[in-house]
């Protein structure tokens, strides 16, 4: 008996799952178990239901365990891509009262940008850094008040403390692409008045 045989005994299409194959021999199975129809053609056809059976598990199960095994890889390699430490993780949820005083810190805070009061901008976002510490946003304004103040005592001169403020900016959030072409651009300016 080939496999096109037992596929067609158990009246499935070739290739059918598992799971198809399972089903269709339990039912078939019931219609012509011997306890059930006593005939001897049933008796026949259930012994070539059973042999079918087992040849095509012995076929798909091995297919089955290779498809098992690559999956189990894949879950594998997911999982050490998912334990080595993300760029970007994400933020974990915020209550509705949290992202109020987020949304509400966030205006004050564009304020104090326009109006150029960077040390106040600091506070006001360190303060909310320790409320919501793992917040990624927060994380990114709380750089760009440091870039921001930092370029402001490049403009003053003050190239000491400008120089501690940038690198806490790419401290702070150090896979933000913008803030490191600002922060550089700010660098070359202190270089050239060093």
């Amino acid at each position: 008996m080939d496999i096109a045989d037992c596929y067609h005994l158990l009246e499935l299409k070739s290739g059918a799952t598992l799971v198809e194959i399972k089903a269709s021999y339990r039912r078939l199975a019931r219609q012509y178990h011997p306890d059930i129809n006593p005939s001897n053609a049933a008796k026949e056809k259930f012994i070539a239901l059973s042999d079918a059976y087992k040849l095509l598990l012995s076929t798909v199960q091995p297919s089955l365990e290779r498809s098992v095994e690559s999956q189990e890889k894949v879950t594998q390699s997911a999982k050490t891509k998912v334990t080595r430490k993300d760029p970007y993780p994400q933020s974990p949820p915020l209550s509705v009262a949290e992202q109020k005083l987020k949304n509400d810190y966030h205006q004050q805070l564009q304020q104090l940008w326009k109006y150029k009061k960077f040390v106040k901008a600091i506070a006001l976002v360190e303060a909310l850094a320790q409320r919501l510490p793992y917040d990624l946003e927060v994380k990114s304004w709380q750089a760009i008040a440091y870039q921001r103040y930092g370029s402001q005592l490049v403009d003053q001169r003050q190239l000491d403390k400008a120089r501690i403020f940038l690198k806490k900016a790419l401290n702070t959030d150090p896979h933000n692409r913008q803030l490191w072409s600002e922060v550089e651009r700010d660098f070359r300016r202190l270089e050239r008045l060093w």
